[in-house]
This record gives C-alpha cells, structure tokens and sequence, in this order.
C-alpha cells in the first residue's frame, strides 16, 4: 500500500460550507444537530439498498460535502417512511432533508444516481396532477413504457387485478381545477 491515497480523502477546499444552511432553509431541519448513533440506520428498511447510510449523507452535509450528498443513490431509494425520524433522538425529520437533497439535486442538473426511482415517482405526480389521485395501473404502464421492460411484473400485476388492486379507470377529485392551479404554481417555481 504504501504511498497509495485513499479516495475517501475529505479535501477541505472542496468543502461548501453554506451547503448545511441550504439545507435547513430548505428543509427546515438542522443536519448539524445529528451526533451519528446510527438509530436512523438501524431502523431503516431500504438501507440495505443505499449506498450511504442515512447518518452518513447527514455527516456530507455537516462537511459540506455538496456533490458527494447530491450524486448518492440513497437521497432516491429513500421513501420518506419516517422510521428514522421516529427513532432519532435528536429528532431530525431525515426525509426532508432527503427531499431537500432530491429538489437541490433536479435544480441543479446533477446526474441522478437512481434514474428508474425517479420516473417512478413522475408518473406517480403526473397521475396525480391529471386525476387528483393516483391511478395505479396507468402509472405502471407508462412506467414500464419509460424503462422498457414489459413483463417483468406482469404476473404481479395480474394478481392485482383479480384481487381489484388495481383499477381499470381513474377515479378523479371533485375540485381538479383547484388542484391543477396549484401543479402549474408550483412549475411556475412560487412555493406554497
């Protein structure tokens, strides 16, 4: 090993320190106040599947780690359960700070790490801003057209069917309208 360099290497010049204040402004929760008992990660039923541990991005941001926190795959896999909020004992609303990293992340053109968790999730809000509530079964249709793998649930999605999981027709809101107007406030970038 001798002179080799660890890519871990924290370099202290690549260091954004207004990246945690971001994060509380966005958020409005305070990664800085997590001391890493590792309780989130303990708790966590996706962790097996992310590259970092929860407590981990929080430590990216406390460094000011901005490109390492905003190119993981784990601000995607998260699924903003709330076990880890529940188990932390500082409180820390962690999938906020996951979702601020997620919005900051699409802003500001970072490749995403998770790229079929994110068509996912588009689908689902399409769905939402068309119907007002989600349809299952388009989502997954125009889902699989996305990633263009046909059957690879498809005798998951049979059994949903038989069972009525999954619904033929949308259902729709009564008051769409009211619900449109806010999807096109929010492409407009005004938040709510």
């Amino acid at each position: 090993m001798g002179n080799q360099i660890s890519s871990d290497i924290i370099h202290i010049n690549r260091c954004d320190n207004s990246f945690r204040d971001q994060i509380v402004e966005l958020s409005g929760e305070n990664a800085g106040l997590c001391f890493h008992c590792g309780s989130c990660a303990n708790g966590c039923p996706f962790r097996d599947l992310m590259d970092y541990s929860p407590n981990g991005v929080l430590r990216m941001i406390q460094l000011g780690l901005r490109p390492s926190a905003l190119e993981c795959s784990t601000i995607w896999v998260c699924v903003g359960c709330n076990t880890c909020a529940v188990q932390c004992p500082m409180a820390i609303h962690i999938p906020a700070i996951m979702d601020s990293l997620c919005q900051i992340a699409l802003a500001e053109g970072v490749k995403v790490a998770e790229p079929d968790i994110l068509n996912f999730h588009q689908e689902f809000l399409n769905s939402v801003e068309r119907y007002g509530r989600s349809h299952k079964l388009e989502i997954m249709l125009r889902y699989k057209i996305k990633k263009k793998n046909w059957f690879e649930d498809l005798a998951v999605g049979l059994k949903m069917l038989r069972k009525r999981k999954l619904h033929l027709l949308p259902s729709r809101v009564k008051n769409l309208f009211e619900l449109k107007n806010m999807f096109r406030i929010k492409k407009q970038g005004v938040r709510l």
